[in-house]
């Protein structure tokens, strides 16, 4: 019995030590690792002055700046197409020609028209000379009393009667001449010359087709003159960047067809009226139509062509900038300022909670500092610092996570080479 209980004494004695001697290694890892903490891969580039300058992007087609889409104002068959698409034609060459023998018959009937009202004129005119003549008379006879009053007031009324009839022989006259200048300003429609310099850019009808007026409907859409010399990139602009965007401004754009080949050119016009596509769904986009004429024109380039328009809206000059991806934001922002009192210096939170603000972060002897910024535009690359840093100073610019989520004032960090490591804010442990 007494060596039975040895024996559960003995076990129990092994037991708890294994505890013990567990606990004891637990308490010892705790106190290592407790040595231990986090060091954040980053890169760093130096604060320089540099000159930014602002870009709006946008994408759209290359558009003849004149063209001129003709349509038909009179109704009939095509007997006349002297060109082709792609022709080269001068101003005032002949087009089209409509046929217009109804036009030609109106306006014979209506010259013979002016030519009888013109004859009604003259024997109205000799009939009111021969009235007035003896209204004339009897007034004088009447004078001398020579005349009853009832012959005077019957000279009078046929003069006054005569005299409407002529009036109106020569409102008739008018009449019919303004309808006579109608039909032959319609049959002078039915021959189209071409109102610009331009090539035939797009030729829709053949000869014989019959096309309809525009005084009825919208017409037939005949052809399209185009002054190829004279070329715009009419580029759709979002609502948000539109505002930034000014007549005058300079653009660099690349033709889809042309290449790394860079054409330049400046806005002339920005459009007032927003185009929506995708109208009350998730999807919904405003744009804004902005043209931006061509300074140098290639032969080459042609209506349709698809495009892409870097405007410059604003440049700046030698000022503090840092790479984009070193501004991030942060709700609690060091309270760091120069000009802060001795009772905020030996306040025991040196955070104040705001709205977020934009912060950089400096690299200082193996740990970072977060400094405030106030920043201006910027291009593909660099943003402009207006207030927060004085240049020359070692900013953090890599990798992204650890600048807009691991790092915080004062975080121990170590640099390298950019390229190097897998730049995604590893970290890894090493002892003070």
């Amino acid at each position: 019995m007494a060596k039975n209980n040895r024996k559960k004494s003995k076990k129990k004695l092994i037991i708890f030590g294994s505890i013990g001697l567990l606990i004891l290694i637990l308490i010892i890892a705790a106190f290592i690792g407790g040595g231990k903490e986090d060091i954040i891969m980053v890169q760093t580039e130096k604060v320089e002055k540099r000159n930014i300058t602002q870009t709006v992007t946008a994408t759209g087609i290359i558009d003849p700046e004149f063209k001129v889409i003709i349509t038909p104002e009179v109704t009939g068959e095509i007997i006349q197409l002297p060109v082709e698409e792609g022709d080269v034609v001068k101003k005032g060459d002949l087009l089209i020609r409509i046929k217009g023998d109804q036009y030609y018959a109106q306006r014979d009937q209506l010259d013979a028209n002016v030519k009888s009202a013109e004859a009604t004129l003259q024997m109205r005119e000799a009939e009111l000379n021969k009235v007035k003549l003896d209204y004339d008379r009897i007034k004088e006879l009447h004078s001398k009393n020579l005349s009853s009053d009832s012959e005077l007031e019957a000279a009078q009324s046929n003069y006054l009667t005569t005299k409407a009839s002529y009036d109106a022989a020569a409102a008739n006259v008018l009449q019919s001449k303004a309808q006579l200048r109608e039909v032959q300003e319609t049959l002078n429609k039915t021959t189209i010359y071409s109102p610009i310099d331009g090539i035939v850019t797009q030729l829709n009808v053949e000869l014989a087709e019959r096309v309809l007026g525009s005084g009825f409907s919208q017409g037939t859409n005949l052809m399209t003159v185009a002054d190829l010399s004279n070329m715009e990139a009419v580029v759709d602009v979002d609502e948000n960047d539109v505002v930034l965007v000014s007549v005058g401004d300079t653009a660099n754009i690349t033709v889809d067809a042309f290449g790394d080949q860079e054409f330049h050119g400046i806005v002339t016009q920005i459009g007032n009226s927003a185009q929506q596509t995708g109208l009350g769904t998730q999807e919904q986009v405003v744009n804004f139509e902005v043209k931006i004429k061509l300074i140098d024109v290639d032969p080459k380039l042609r209506p349709g062509m698809s495009c892409n328009s870097d405007i410059e809206t604003e440049t700046v000059k030698d000022v503090i900038s840092v790479p984009i991806q070193s501004v991030t934001a942060r709700t609690e922002i060091p309270n760091n300022d120069s000009t802060k009192t001795e009772n905020e210096e030996n306040n025991n939170k040196p955070f104040k909670k705001d709205e977020p603000k934009e912060v950089v972060f400096i690299y200082d002897g193996g740990k970072v500092k977060m400094v405030q910024v106030k920043t201006g535009i910027s291009d593909d690359n660099y943003l402009e610092i207006k207030s927060g840093l004085n240049g020359g100073e070692e900013v953090v610019s890599g990798s992204y996570r650890a600048i807009s989520r691991e790092l915080e004032d004062g975080s121990t960090v170590r640099k390298e080479e950019k390229g190097k490591g897998e730049g995604n804010g590893q970290q890894v442990a090493a002892e003070n």
